[in-house]
């Protein structure tokens, strides 16, 4: 019987082997395309030249645009929409100074996340640009009382030249106590118009006919988690604490400002793409 010869067999296998343990095993995800909201591929692309201040509220309290820390009473970090978040209490804030970029801005978007239980008593505020002299801070946001689980009320409050005060309010928002909801308020110069978006769509307008630029005087510090007259001492001469008034006891995140007014479009990329952890 003759005897077969199985060593050129091996070799061609053992060359086999070799030859696919030179390659990694298939991925199917690196193959997808990117992911790309209006032509963005990260919140970081959006307006990144206008981009003033940005506090991510992970583990600290720090601007990282201007690289300055904030000032902690009693707030402390718990799980945010994107890493950890600000998470507010009962006579509890935190206060950063800004940079004249913040206060010699014309017009604005500020941009951030929050997730509140429905307060029982008193305003809870949320994002404040102080007025040294003033009831109302020159950008001043906060949650009013009467607010229902179905029915948010916001209110804003702008003052120009240290003197005009400038409401934008709206009532009725739905479902947005107790879970994570995205608000951004904005101001076009050019337009004279003030712009509330909830979750990336516009709730809201109003229009000041021949405002234009804004024109902050007195400014003072940020405030996170309270209205500027609620700090202790109170942030400005014009007005100490008010029984009617509280604080945000809960979650801030994603705090952005920008010293232009971001289109519709940028608006719900930012809320869209910080929703896919981008």
């Amino acid at each position: 019987m003759k005897q077969q010869n199985f060593k050129p067999l091996l070799s061609v296998m053992a060359a086999g082997l070799l030859f696919t343990s030179c390659y990694k095993k298939f991925d199917e995800s690196s193959y997808a395309p990117k992911l790309e909201i209006a032509g963005y591929t990260s919140s970081k692309e959006i307006a990144p030249t206008n981009l003033v201040a940005y506090w991510a509220f992970n583990g600290n309290l720090i601007d990282s645009v201007s690289g300055t820390a904030g000032v902690n009473t009693g707030t402390s970090f718990a799980p945010g929409y994107k890493g950890q978040a600000m998470q507010g209490a009962l006579n509890s804030y935190v206060i950063a100074t800004p940079g004249a970029s913040i206060t010699g801005m014309h017009s604005f978007t500020v941009a951030y996340w929050v997730n509140s239980p429905l307060h029982p008593a008193g305003i809870a505020g949320l994002v404040t640009l102080s007025n040294n002299s003033q009831f109302w801070g020159n950008i001043e946001m906060f949650l009013e009382n009467g607010g229902t689980l179905e029915a948010m009320k916001f209110r804003a409050k702008v003052i120009n030249n240290g003197t005009t005060e400038i409401g934008i309010d709206k009532d009725g928002i739905p479902n947005f106590y107790t879970k994570w909801n995205h608000l951004a308020l904005s101001y076009n110069e050019t337009t004279s118009t003030f712009k509330l978006y909830v979750n990336g769509s516009v709730s809201t307008t109003k229009t000041v006919a021949g405002l234009g630029p804004l024109n902050f005087v007195n400014s003072g510090k940020m405030v996170f988690g309270a209205d500027q007259f609620m700090t202790s001492p109170s942030l400005t001469s014009g007005h100490g604490a008010e029984p009617w008034a509280s604080y945000l006891t809960g979650r801030l995140d994603e705090v952005r400002i920008y010293n232009k007014a971001l289109s519709d479009a940028d608006v719900s990329a930012l809320v869209l793409l910080e929703g896919r952890g981008k």
